[in-house]
């Protein structure tokens, strides 16, 4: 697994060790130590995943991030140098793939790296492969298209937009209705075993998503919290096909 990391930091050291490392890992390693210079190589060039501190000199890293998120997709592996649940939680609002806490071990980062960019790729080849007669699954006012990766509302055709990961909890869920999914097979399955994020993370992306497709986010009729266990889709799905 290759591509083209941009390793954002105002840490010279860190920045280089970084770059030297990833090229050996078998990575096109590109650095910045500012958001001026991130977005001037994200103009410039083809970047495949950022690992980007959140404690940058002339930007915020999270409005960086926010940024970046709306106008791509870019994967991001945030660098936190404190070990608290609030930049977690903060990063995984504004769109994170994932983090890792300073300091911290290149070999680790490299596996975060290698799964963020196999799951990027896994979704961008599923949508690529969709047909004209892929499966719409339906719950509620939503109808979900697995090939194209959607979901619209079914009678004001509104997209609620959520982000790669919450249509991927999502999928889950629909794919899987009326039966308890714990946090723990939640992070399995959308990030996979080999990531440890914490149960925090899913509570996260489940409270983001209810207020996407909830009619009230505080009493949520779709996504039902089971106290104790995990949460799980109530009401049934259908399932059709699209026509050609």
């Amino acid at each position: 697994m290759s591509g083209r990391v941009l390793v954002v930091d105002d840490d010279r050291q860190i920045t280089s060790f970084l770059t030297r490392y990833l090229e050996k890992q078998g990575f096109d390693a590109v650095c910045a130590a500012t958001g001026r210079e991130t977005r001037k190589v994200l103009e410039d060039q083809q970047i495949d995943l950022c690992v980007m501190d959140i404690g940058l000199p002339d930007t915020d890293g999270f409005q960086l991030m926010r940024e970046i998120r709306l106008s791509s997709d870019l994967p991001i592996i945030l660098l936190t140098v404190r070990d608290e649940v609030i930049d977690r939680v903060f990063g995984l609002e504004f769109g994170a793939d994932d983090y890792i806490t300073k300091p911290f071990e290149a070999r680790e980062l490299a596996a975060r790296i290698r799964s963020v960019l196999r799951r990027t790729k896994l979704k961008q080849l599923a949508s690529r492969s969709a047909d004209p007669g892929h499966t719409l699954l339906q719950f509620g006012s939503w109808i979900m298209n697995t090939g194209a990766r959607t979901l619209v509302h079914q009678d004001t055709g509104v997209d609620p937009g959520l982000t790669s990961t919450e249509f991927d909890i999502l999928q889950t869920f629909v794919a899987q209705p009326r039966t308890v999914l714990s946090r723990d097979q939640l992070l399995d399955l959308v990030r996979g075993p080999s990531i440890h994020v914490g149960d925090r993370s899913i509570d996260v992306h489940i409270m983001r998503l209810r207020k996407k497709i909830e009619p009230d986010a505080a009493q949520p009729t779709y996504i039902k919290t089971i106290h104790g266990i995990g949460y799980c889709l109530a009401g049934d799905v259908t399932r059709f096909k699209k026509a050609s």
